[in-house]
């Protein structure tokens, strides 16, 4: 947590409202999780803010979702699906740890004296 976290989350009153980054700390999630909440519509901003300028939040509404273990089970589950959606994009063989093991085993086979012996032609001797 860092200082500005404790530091916040410390305060005897909360401001009226608070932005993108604090409404993540009062309710216990990552500040680039609440983007994921306002587009699932689980969390309305203040007004009608242009999609690229910060977002307010009420404090009030904040600390009734905040109590609400309804909504912290429909909101976690909301977060945890956009990963998995956005996992599942992902091609497979994108990434070197993905790579069918095939390939690897094959080229440690011809490679290996024990799995497959090389004759003299194949070493170039």
């Amino acid at each position: 947590m860092s200082t500005e976290q404790t530091e916040f989350l410390s305060w005897k009153i909360a401001p009226a409202r608070l932005d993108a980054q604090q409404a993540a700390w009062f309710l216990g999630f990552e500040s680039h999780e609440v983007r994921i909440l306002v587009g699932a519509g689980l969390l309305k901003p203040l007004g009608h803010p242009a999609r690229n300028s910060p977002k307010f939040f009420a404090t009030e509404i904040l600390e009734s979702l905040r109590r609400d273990e309804k909504w912290l089970a429909r909101a976690t589950d909301a977060v945890a699906a956009y990963w998995r959606q956005r996992n599942g994009r992902r091609s497979p063989g994108s990434c070197r740890r993905d790579r069918p093991s095939g390939a690897s085993t094959k080229l440690a086979g011809r490679l290996d004296p024990v799995q497959s012996p090389l004759t003299a032609s194949e070493t170039g001797r």
